[in-house]
């Protein structure tokens, strides 16, 4: 099976898209399956023999994703040598663009990643507006697609009530050996000056769509009562860092952007994972966190829903609830057995999510629409 991906992120970006197509590299590599990826530039990046890059710039709206300048006749060309058996396009933007017009052009299987909720990022940057005419453009997109993988059973949702064709769950993998409670160190809580303390811990974008207001009233709240308890650490960056800092109180830590082992040594050395964002399709940081042996508090919304059990590996928060984050930290502040026992089930639950068996589902549905194509191609044909 030879396959073609179209992405418009990809490492050394590091964002639940990029890591889960990295990870499928692994996973061809091992299984000696024939691919090639289309992907944006960047200033620093390794060398992939694979990996074919084009010219691309930040996207203002989302700077996650980069927007490329393919040459569609060389990439064409690139293709035609290459043969695809399959094209999967990963995003939905310029390089997007470009393997749906080279698949449909060619006749050839097209699948799509449904990712990011951008729609629903909209309203945070002041852009309700254009919510309906983004919504039109997926769904004009992903109804071009013969399927359309979504990372959570509630994107799948999402997606039905949209009126988006042939959706379907591709669930997602954990690195259970490299998000470990085994690799807590004490260096940690030390370096911040909480020795002693819950640590309550979130990682991910700093951006309007997570609400992390809630994180930081939360943290002032709690404060008033547990101060000597407690301390909060913020991982990440992103363009609500600088009004974060300023409202936050003086036991908030904010790292920066962690990769490698001083991120999973943060994630293992806290005791809490607060995370009150409500636009997740997935929420990556949240199997890491429960891989980490970490007790959960997040927005029970989007992705989060189908990993989250509410009073088993977390307790579940309603979107924009400040009172809901507040009173399950307070729980778990004065309940030590009950935030074992989250964070035990915790790692339990992650234990169960094996990247080779989500990628085994994956070939299998690539498999079986190209023992379709062929009946396919006939109906077109008649």
């Amino acid at each position: 099976m030879r396959i073609a991906f179209f992405t418009d992120t990809f490492l050394p970006q590091i964002n639940g898209v990029a890591k889960t197509l990295s990870k499928f590299v692994d996973y061809m590599e091992r299984n000696h399956i024939e691919y090639k990826i289309f992907a944006p530039s960047f200033k620093e990046q390794e060398f992939y023999s694979n990996v074919i890059r084009a010219k691309s710039f930040k996207f203002v709206l989302y700077p996650q994703c980069r927007l490329s300048l393919p040459n569609y006749f060389a990439i064409s060309k690139q293709l035609d040598e290459f043969n695809p058996d399959i094209v999967h396009v990963v995003t939905e933007f310029n390089m997007g663009l470009c393997g749906l017009k080279y698949a449909r052009s060619r006749n050839l299987p097209l699948v799509s990643s449904y990712e990011t909720n951008i729609s629903q990022y909209l309203e945070y940057y002041n852009l309700k507006f254009l919510e309906s005419p983004s919504w039109k453009y997926f769904k004009w997109f992903h109804n071009k697609c013969d399927i359309n993988f979504c990372p959570s059973i509630a994107t799948v949702d999402l997606l039905k009530e949209q009126g988006f064709g042939n959706p379907k769950l591709w669930e997602r993998g954990i690195e259970t050996d490299k998000f470990s409670p085994e690799l807590k160190d004490p260096s940690f809580k030390k370096s911040i000056n909480a020795e002693g303390k819950l640590v309550f811990l979130y990682v991910g974008r700093v951006s309007p769509e997570k609400d992390l207001e809630i994180f930081v009233n939360v943290a002032k709240r709690l404060n008033e009562k547990y101060y000597d308890k407690i301390h909060f650490v913020m991982i990440g960056d992103g363009p609500s860092l600088k009004d974060l800092k300023d409202m936050a109180p003086d036991n908030i830590t904010f790292t920066g952007f962690l990769t490698g082992d001083a991120l999973t040594k943060a994630y293992a050395s806290s005791d809490v994972f607060l995370f009150p964002s409500p636009t997740e399709t997935l929420g990556f940081v949240i199997l890491e966190a429960m891989s980490s042996g970490l007790a959960i508090i997040s927005c029970n919304a989007g992705g989060v829903s189908d990993n989250l059990i509410d009073g088993y590996n977390g307790i579940a928060c309603r979107e924009k609830q400040e009172d809901d984050y507040y009173n399950a930290a307070e729980k778990i502040i004065n309940d030590e057995s009950l935030r074992k026992n989250l964070a035990n089930n915790a790692r339990a639950f992650a234990l169960t999510k094996d990247w080779d068996r989500t990628f085994d589902g994956l070939v299998k549905d690539y498999e079986s629409l190209l023992l379709e194509k062929p009946t396919m191609d006939k109906e077109q044909c008649s």
